[in-house]
């Protein structure tokens, strides 16, 4: 490969970088102007937020008993099994809770996001809008920013609760009783750890957002390029939502 090849893919590379971040400084700026589309908020809030929590609920439950079978195992040798409520909270509500979320509805909302806003674009709905004056990102991406920013701290408390819940199940078939579960779950975890278990989602949720629409208004290729920028749209925000994980813990380790 020659280094005019390389020169090349390193400036699309730095070039996209750089519209990400302007398509997310733009919205977010336009998040507090008129007009805010309150319909079309409450229609995305609707399709993003409502009809991910099914797969949601299934994730939280089966991840929590997951959690405490494994919990329990290891600590049944050591007469420990009272502090499985505590790890299982302590794992879900800081990191896996909202990183699994996020990732369900990465998969399940990001490629729609994409799938949709590609589809206006090869049709032309876009370009239309444009002649009409509209503001694209005012009235396409910034209603489903605000949805998303709602939406997925929602569904990531929802996932912790249903986690502990799923976590009980498991417990219980050990002889952990309802009082000494819940007991068990503040002696691992501190207030600070409840603000880091909301924080992340509200930053994986504008990933997600930020990526399905970038990638969905640069579509190009007609019906295989919407389906092509779909699965890219998904692969990167799940991968932006693991490596930011990294980076947001360890900004809260610092601080703590």
């Amino acid at each position: 490969m020659s280094i005019s090849v390389i020169d090349k893919k390193m400036l699309h590379f730095f070039n996209d970088l750089q519209e990400y971040f302007f398509l997310a400084g733009r919205s977010l700026l336009r998040m507090f102007r008129r007009p805010f589309y309150y319909r079309e908020f409450a229609i995305q809030f609707d399709k993003l937020g409502f009809s991910s929590l099914f797969i949601c609920i299934l994730t939280g439950l089966f991840t929590g008993m997951v959690m405490a079978l494994q919990a329990l195992i290891q600590l049944k040798p050591f007469a420990a099994t009272s502090y499985v409520g505590g790890m299982v909270a302590a794992t879900m509500i800081k990191e896996l809770g909202p990183v699994l979320a996020s990732l369900m509805v990465a998969g399940r909302v990001g490629s729609a996001i994409t799938a949709e806003l590609g589809t206006m674009v090869v049709t032309e709905q876009v370009d239309a809008m444009r002649v009409e004056g509209t503001d694209i990102i005012q009235r396409l991406v910034v209603p489903r920013m605000k949805a998303m920013l709602l939406a997925m701290p929602l569904l990531t408390v929802v996932t912790d609760l249903i986690s502990l819940v799923g976590g009980y199940i498991m417990s219980a078939g050990y002889g952990i009783n309802p009082t000494m579960y819940i007991k068990g779950l503040p002696q691992f975890m501190v207030f600070q750890d409840l603000i880091e278990g909301l924080v992340k989602p509200v930053f994986f949720g504008m990933i997600i957002t930020l990526t399905g629409c970038y990638i969905g208004l640069n579509t190009r290729g007609g019906a295989e390029g919407v389906g092509n920028a779909a699965k890219q749209a998904v692969v990167l925000s799940s991968v932006l939502i693991l490596m930011s994980d990294f980076f947001i813990t360890k900004v809260f380790v610092v601080f703590r």
